[in-house]
C-alpha cells in the first residue's frame, strides 16, 4: 500500500415495509444514477447502528428499526492491475417504522418497491445478494418465539 491509501467504512439497510424494500437512485458518486439500498459513511466516534438510522433518515426521510447485522462486506475497487479505493461496508436489516420516502442528502430518488423489482434494477451484484439474503434474516428473526 502506498502512502494516501485508506479503508473507509460505510453503512447501509436493507429496509422493510410489509413485503417491500427501500431503495434510493445515487446523484453523487460513486455509482452516480444507480439504485441501492440507502447508506453512507461512518463518521469518526458514532456508533454504527446510530449511523445506520441517521443515514436511512438523510436519505430518504425514513424511521426505522434495526432488527440485526446483515452482512459485512468488502467493496475493493481495482484500476489498471492496482487497488483504487476499498470500503468497508457494514449492512443491517431494518423495518420501517415511520415516513414517506423523500430524497435527501445524495439520493435523487427514493421509494419502496417489491423485492424483485429491487433486484432487477441494482446494478451490483453484492447488493443483490444482501437483499436476498435480508429475505431470509428478516424471516429467521420475525421466526423466533
Amino acid at each position: 500500500m502506498s502512502l494516501g491509501e485508506t479503508t473507509s467504512i460505510g453503512v447501509g439497510a436493507v429496509v422493510f415495509r410489509g413485503a417491500d424494500v427501500l431503495l434510493i437512485k445515487r446523484g453523487k458518486a460513486p455509482f452516480k444514477g444507480e439504485w441501492s439500498i440507502p447508506g453512507g459513511g461512518l463518521k469518526f466516534g458514532e456508533r454504527v447502528r446510530d449511523a445506520v438510522i441517521r443515514e436511512v433518515r438523510e436519505e430518504t426521510s425514513v424511521e426505522i428499526e434495526l432488527i440485526g447485522l446483515l452482512d459485512v462486506f468488502d467493496a475493493i475497487t481495482p484500476a489498471d492491475g492496482q487497488f483504487t479505493s476499498h470500503m468497508v461496508l457494514i449492512d443491517y436489516v431494518a423495518e420501517w417504522t415511520a415516513g414517506k420516502p423523500c430524497p435527501g442528502d445524495d439520493a435523487i430518488e427514493a421509494e419502496f418497491v417489491s423485492v424483485e423489482t429491487a433486484i432487477a434494477r441494482l446494478s451490483w451484484d453484492v447488493t443483490r445478494q444482501a437483499i436476498r439474503r435480508a429475505v431470509d434474516v428478516r424471516g429467521a428473526f420475525r421466526d423466533r418465539p
